[in-house]
């Protein structure tokens, strides 16, 4: 019920926004309203005529009474009238805002900063109240983020940008829907083998569909396990370690643990081969 409540709270934060002087302006103009917020006033009225063209019909770029935003900026990008690229290496600002669990956000929006090249950033400020959770980043870039670059990368994961707002070209803000979102990981199946590559990140799986684990590690490895158990809102369940190395181990999956994390205590470096998992019985 409160996860029910605080998504209502954050979309009705979002349509309230993108209604700004509603009855003052009528429906049509919101899609002018969003895109004054991405271009100055001067390149707007110099090229007025031609946003208009480009972006009639006007229903096409709104999605149930949302503008939407997305292809909005996509619009400008291709033709000419927003420039995300920076004449020199800038300080860039994102903020990402959601009514998901502050966890399970931060992993999704870590692994898809991650996955479209972002990897060195520093959290400058999170916060959380009863309807939404926020979270913000800086780092050096030459270039803005392309939105629909951002938003393919999101759907891996069952999650779309549905609000953007550009405060200055180095500062962006984007909500977030993750109301149907799950990491995007490997799911693993009773008597379907897995093997896990060489990597210096931990390995996350999704585990709902199977009962028990075997892992195996080679004999050029000195593994030291450490499993970790979390349940869909990436609430920790349950640790596992070993400190020895182990050639096999054997787990039994929680009852309500949806993701596993495989890592080792020391470094992942230890495994120098490959881990060899064999799942069975299924939930």
């Amino acid at each position: 019920m409160v996860k029910i409540l605080s998504v209502f709270l954050f979309f009705t934060s979002i349509l309230l926004s993108q209604n700004q002087n509603l009855e003052a302006v009528g429906v049509d103009s919101l899609l002018t309203l969003k895109i004054k917020k991405f271009i100055d006033e001067k390149a707007y009225k110099k090229n007025k005529d031609f946003i208009k063209l480009i972006f009639t019909p006007e229903k096409k770029f709104y999605q149930q009474k949302r503008v939407d935003v997305v292809k909005v900026v996509q619009t400008l990008k291709t033709n000419g009238l927003l420039n995300l690229f920076f004449k020199k290496p800038q300080e860039l600002n994102l903020s990402f805002k959601t009514s998901a669990s502050p966890l399970f956000f931060v992993k999704i929006m870590g692994d898809t900063l991650r996955n479209i090249g972002y990897y060195r950033y520093v959290t400058t400020k999170s916060h959380l109240d009863s309807s939404e959770f926020t979270w913000s980043i800086s780092l050096k870039s030459e270039y803005a983020t392309d939105p629909l670059i951002l938003q393919d990368e999101l759907k891996k994961s069952g999650a779309s940008i549905i609000d953007i707002v550009k405060h200055s070209d180095t500062s962006w803000e984007y909500s977030i829907d993750t109301s149907s979102a799950y990491l995007n990981v490997p799911s693993l199946v009773e008597k379907e083998e897995l093997k896990l590559k060489r990597s210096l990140y931990a390995h996350w799986l999704d585990v709902q569909k199977i009962s028990n684990l075997r892992i195996k590690s080679s004999y050029r490895d000195r593994w030291y396990p450490e499993i970790s158990y979390y349940n869909q809102y990436l609430h920790l369940l349950e640790v596992i370690k070993k400190d020895k190395i182990t050639r096999t181990l054997f787990l039994v999956m929680p009852n309500n643990a949806k993701y596993i994390k495989i890592a080792d205590m020391y470094t992942l470096k230890n495994v120098r081969d490959k881990l060899v998992l064999e799942p069975s019985g299924s939930r």
